[in-house]
């Protein structure tokens, strides 16, 4: 892994040439909705990601959408460590299909057809150590979940 970051700055990973694939594990207990809504119910996720040392990453997630209802998303992404200048900041988008919004929560999300809706997370975190990290996943104007990584290296 590794990234960019201020000179003199302690970097938390090797390299990126010694640095192999990974696998990473992340668990969300906690989403906090922008606006009240009777409907919405408690959401939690669980993914697993399979990370590459040039930043690239591809992962699955299952979750409990805002609504109760089981729901999924594959996709793929990128993690930018390091910026602006601060070794343990990173940045993370991923895009991809996101399965489960169903019946007449199918309008809650944008181009939902059958249940399957195009996906797109924005994200900011903290790298603690090589392995473990928190992040911050803005759920696009409806909500932002906390989330804790663990990392396989």
């Amino acid at each position: 892994m590794g990234g960019a970051c201020a000179e003199g700055a302690p970097t938390l990973a090797a390299s990126s040439s010694d640095e192999p694939n990974h696998w990473r594990l992340a668990v969300s207990p906690y989403t906090h909705h922008w606006r009240y809504n009777d409907q919405h119910r408690p959401v939690w996720a669980i993914a697993i990601e399979r990370a590459r040392p040039d930043g690239w990453l591809i992962g699955a997630s299952f979750f409990k959408n805002s609504f109760g209802q089981p729901s999924s998303y594959v996709y793929i992404g990128r993690k930018h460590e390091g910026m602006p200048g601060v070794a343990p900041l990173f940045f993370e988008w991923t895009g991809g299909l996101m399965y489960g919004y169903k019946g007449e929560y199918q309008t809650k999300v944008p181009l939902n057809f059958g249940g399957f809706s195009p996906g797109f997370l924005l994200s900011a975190g903290w790298q603690f150590n090589r392995r473990m990290s928190t992040q911050l996943n803005l759920l696009g104007d409806a909500a932002v979940m906390w989330q804790f990584n663990y990392a396989w290296r």
